[in-house]
């Protein structure tokens, strides 16, 4: 069962880059995209194991939304998390849904 925690409103998501906020411990990076939607992965770049990808550069690759990792500059994308220029690296995703103007990530 999922719990849903509030992390922020809405309106502190800047568009097109990152945040990150601490949820039960873990570093979440926050992304709203241009088009409105808000996604959520693990702030930690497998690369590099630094906790910088609320820090990356948004963009698009194929029409998927994408970050760049600010160290190793491997592309993810925010709504699987798979690295697209190594697709056998992953980084966790989590759900993301608003709550009015709330946001919130969900816990397994």
């Amino acid at each position: 069962m999922t719990r849903w925690l509030v992390v922020c409103d809405y309106d502190d998501l800047p568009p097109e880059r990152g945040t990150c906020a601490l949820v039960e411990g873990d570093q979440i990076a926050l992304f709203r995209t241009h088009d409105g939607r808000v996604h959520a992965l693990s702030n930690r770049d497998p690369f590099s194991g630094a906790y910088v990808l609320a820090r990356g550069i948004v963009g698009s690759r194929r029409g998927l939304p994408t970050v760049a990792s600010p160290m190793y500059k491997q592309v993810f994308d925010l709504t699987t998390g798979h690295c697209l220029d190594d697709p056998a690296v992953r980084v966790p995703t989590f759900g993301v849904r608003l709550s009015g103007s709330r946001v919130e990530v969900g816990r397994p």
